[in-house]
């Protein structure tokens, strides 16, 4: 009777654990369907009102940070989306956000250096593919951008070919592969107009990033409303001029003296390369106390810190960053986290704030 007994309540166990197994699985795969069912297919950005919206889709540095992508902000004008910038691992962090890539009209890049160009053959990828694009993608950029998009098209060239012969042309559009380069020299145009199209316009005004000659900060006006895009540059006071009278800066920054303990240790440990590159990299970065005076002189409502350099791992070291920046402006401040999207409704005032990430 004991063994009889033993076996049943193995049995039970055993039935008991299947059931719960089985249940485990029933339930993962119907939170599945569930997320398929609100995700695929649908646009977040379809809620927004009209305006200009940023999404902060990278704001690391080439210093390793599994939380930060390189530098990558986009922005919906309207029925307009536009990229500055594709550091890498930024183009999954715009998917992850719910950026609406067949929306996308054209990519900007504020200079050439890696960390803001490296994810730019993803991004090509995903205007052709997930934006269903029958023509490429117009990359907009300083002298030396031809030779970046046309070595991500040959670099790429092989998976063009795969992916048109296992989708079909109908999908995989074979005229929408690849970037369609736009060099451009601001000052030679009139007023600065890189871009204007459905009443949207980009201004381009050089900035000092030494010894990297062409470099840009963009100006976004949509609605009545304006962001600026610092893209990377030393103390630059006319960016302030440039800047006047936008909703909202987005400046990167440079913490010299955090950026000097990692040389420290780094000089410490032996490892002189990377005290060199931490030397040197602060002569062409804004500290966050310049970005601040420069937000200041232009009166903006609010600045946003991008790019930043080393990235807070944690709130409350965010202090440590900014050191006296809050002193130095007036208006609204903060550093942005990837997954941010500040919003700036048409013909108003008021300013967003939505971490979806």
């Amino acid at each position: 009777m004991k063994r009889i007994a033993l076996v049943a309540v193995a049995a039970l166990v055993l039935a008991g654990g299947l059931a719960w197994t089985f249940g485990k699985q029933a339930i993962s795969e119907r939170l599945f369907l569930a997320a398929i069912q609100e995700r695929v297919g649908e646009d977040p950005s379809a809620a927004l009102p009209d305006g200009l919206h940023v999404y902060a889709c990278g704001t690391g540095s080439p210093l390793h940070d599994a939380d930060r992508a390189g530098p990558c902000l986009a922005v919906l004008a309207g029925r307009t989306g536009l990229v500055f910038d594709s550091g890498s691992g930024s183009v999954r962090k715009l998917g992850a956000m719910g950026f609406p890539m067949e929306r996308l009209d054209a990519a900007f890049l504020t200079h050439l250096h890696s960390d803001h160009i490296d994810g730019l053959g993803e991004l090509l990828l995903q205007a052709w593919m997930a934006g269903r694009r029958g023509a490429p993608i117009p990359v907009h950029g300083p002298p030396g951008t031809s030779a970046v998009v046309e070595g991500f098209a040959a670099a790429y060239a092989t998976d063009r070919g795969l992916r048109i012969a296992h989708h079909g042309p109908e999908v995989a559009r074979p005229g929408g592969f690849g970037g369609a380069p736009r060099e451009f020299v601001p000052e030679a145009l009139d007023g600065g107009v890189v871009y204007a199209s459905g009443g949207v316009t980009v201004t381009a005004a050089r900035v000092p990033h030494d010894p990297v000659k062409d470099a840009f900060a963009y100006r976004i006006s949509y609605g009545g409303r304006s962001v600026v895009i610092s893209g990377d540059l030393s103390y630059h006071p006319p960016l302030g001029a440039f800047a006047r009278g936008a909703d909202v800066l987005f400046h990167e920054a440079l913490n010299p003296k955090l950026v000097g303990e990692i040389g420290k240790q780094a000089a410490k440990n032996g490892n002189r390369d990377v005290a060199k590159i931490m030397a040197d990299i602060p002569s062409y970065h804004a500290t966050p106390e310049q970005a601040a005076a420069i937000a200041e002189d232009a009166g903006v409502k609010a600045l946003v810190f991008y790019h930043v350099i080393p990235g807070p791992p944690v709130w409350f070291l965010e202090p440590a960053f900014l050191g006296d920046a809050r002193n130095r402006f007036g208006g609204e401040m903060r550093i942005a986290d990837d997954g941010l999207i500040v919003s700036l409704p048409a013909k108003a005032d008021t300013i967003g704030y939505d971490q979806v990430l």
